[in-house]
């Protein structure tokens, strides 16, 4: 389900006393309140010739009394049920994760009704190789590339972090991955049921093939999987499932369950205005810090 309809239903008292305004919206809000003072925003790169192939990059200025030093890249996926979602509506989270010290690439990808399996996963695999390649010259390091997605987007991440194929298509191995960072993402989701899920995924020659738990080995990156105990959207189970055979294959993966937090509510958690929704750009954040390089 896109951000847009999730903030809908689950905004705060004051996000929703605002979005009755006319033409408001609570993620237009929140990103309303995003400065790009003391950030640096390239939009709409190409990394593809379809139309929903671009990608904006995110990172802090250099300060002019102070050598910039290459900083982590972060890959951040959103989610939208594989059908909907922009990166612009993410703004919130770039903004947050750049003043923080990252570049943060945001792509947009194909999705449902106009491509299905494995057309995102191909579009992000082409994605991280452009971030890769662009890193440099805006200050990142492409020896600490991470990925991270919320909901559909955290699936995306972690098929690509696990699933070697789709990096490999694009001259990419997954092994130059040093991190995954997973917010309420679906890992570990069969039976399928709902039918616009169903036929997302219709493609696939074997259902097994689209969850990420069944690629869990011990080539794996170390992973953070956050997830809150009131998701009704994607159950916790997802995590917590990927997280055993993650452990189970000898990879270090954290999981971390916020008591009381929903679908929304652990995003949230990246807005200066939402910030104690979750602890999750906190923990985020602090984990891509103690990573080690993969080159």
């Amino acid at each position: 389900m896109p951000l847009r309809t999730l903030l809908n239903r689950a905004a705060g008292p004051a996000l929703a006393l605002l979005a009755a305004l006319p033409g408001c919206a609570p993620v237009d809000l929140l990103n309303a309140t995003v400065s790009t003072r003391g950030l640096a925003v390239e939009r709409a790169i190409a990394y593809g010739p379809e139309p929903r192939q671009v990608l904006d990059i995110w990172r802090p200025t250099p300060s002019a009394t102070q050598a910039a030093a290459p900083l982590p890249v972060v890959v951040f996926f959103y989610g939208g049920a594989w059908q909907e979602g922009a990166r612009g509506d993410y703004a919130f989270v770039a903004a947050d994760l750049a003043r923080h010290g990252h570049v943060v690439v945001v792509p947009d990808y194909r999705v449902h009704p106009g491509a299905r399996y494995p057309a995102f996963l191909q579009d992000g695999a082409a994605a991280i190789a452009a971030a890769r390649r662009l890193a440099p010259r805006h200050g990142g390091d492409p020896a600490r590339l991470v990925l991270m997605g919320h909901s559909a987007g955290a699936h995306i991440a972690a098929m690509l972090a696990l699933d070697p194929r789709w990096l490999a298509e694009v001259g990419e191995d997954r092994s130059r991955i040093a991190g995954l960072v997973g917010l309420a993402g679906p890992y570990d989701f069969l039976p399928i049921e709902r039918p616009d899920i169903i036929e997302v995924f219709a493609p696939a020659p074997d259902p097994l093939e689209t969850q990420p738990v069944t690629f869990a080995d011990r080539h794996a990156p170390p992973a953070l999987l956050l997830h809150g105990t009131a998701d009704t959207t994607v159950l916790p189970r997802n995590s917590q499932s990927l997280a055993a055979r993650l452990a189970a294959a000898g990879v270090p993966a954290t999981l971390r369950l916020y008591e009381g937090v929903g679908h929304v509510g652990i995003v949230l958690g990246f807005a200066r205005a939402t910030r104690g929704a979750s602890p999750a750009l906190q923990d985020a954040t602090g984990f891509i810090a103690a990573l080690p390089p993969r080159s």
